[in-house]
């Protein structure tokens, strides 16, 4: 294995080991939950344990939404239940595996692209209704280029649904059993890490704790008007006995 790749080459397939190996957004959706999905019956996730609310969802009817870096089979096939034309873009090749084994088995059409959010998505201006963009931007160094190039795609009234991770818990690491502070703000994991590439691979790839003011500012910079937002718990660790971890918003251009 090449030892010079970038990280965004390591986080993909550091994705395609965790998607091989059935990790917790890699579990492609049931027949029988796809099948409730149809009939307005699903929850649906942005960060790991709190379900999106239901009004936060436009009219999904013949909607265009992106799934942005939402590969895995999960989110995007439960916007097709609902006839929403989706097109799903990730960086993993066994994530968009999922997708196209869970629209073949469900006989839906499904616009499945592989890229890299980092450089300008391939994509006119004012196309979709709806970016539903999971917890993912951690993998990314600018994050607020992922707000402007999901402002650009947007049409005009469209929304964004973002799930991101609080910048608070790159302070402590990866240990589950104690809280003790290992990293300054803000953590940059091709600086910060001590791992090798192949360790990096098989562990949680290369990461970027991002603050608010890069967050929620740099999607108001951007020109998204923030809707609403609500927090959530790790689903893993001490850390998430003592605050949450993960935020979601909700934005309209």
């Amino acid at each position: 294995m090449k030892k010079n790749l970038s990280y965004i080459e390591i986080n993909s397939k550091m994705w395609d080991v965790w998607a091989s190996e059935g990790g917790d957004w890699s579990i492609p959706i049931s027949h029988e939950d796809f099948i409730k999905a149809t009939q307005g019956i699903f929850e649906i996730y942005l960060t790991p344990c709190k379900p999106v609310p239901k009004d936060w969802f436009i009219p999904l009817d013949g909607a265009k939404v992106l799934g942005l870096a939402s590969g895995g089979g999960q989110q995007c096939p439960v916007f097709a239940a609902q006839n929403a034309k989706v097109t799903v873009f990730d960086n993993s090749d066994k994530q968009l595996e999922m997708e196209q084994m869970v629209s073949e088995r469900e006989g839906y059409t499904i616009e499945i692209i592989k890229g890299d959010m980092s450089k300008q998505l391939p994509f006119e201006d004012d196309t979709f209704d709806m970016i539903f963009h999971p917890v993912s931007n951690c993998y990314v160094e600018d994050v607020e280029h992922v707000w402007r190039e999901s402002f650009r795609v947007l049409k005009k009234g469209g929304v964004l649904l973002s799930g991101f991770t609080n910048p608070a818990l790159y302070l402590f690491g990866e240990g589950e059993e104690e809280l003790k502070v290992v990293d300054k703000l803000p953590y940059n994991g091709m600086e910060s890490s001590s791992k090798n590439v192949d360790e990096l691979i098989v562990a949680s790839g290369v990461q970027f704790s991002h603050s608010l003011e890069t967050q929620i500012g740099g999607q108001l910079k951007a020109g998204f008007q923030l809707k609403e937002l609500y927090e959530d718990k790790h689903h893993k660790g001490i850390l998430t006995e003592y605050m949450p971890c993960y935020i979601a918003t909700k934005s309209v251009k």
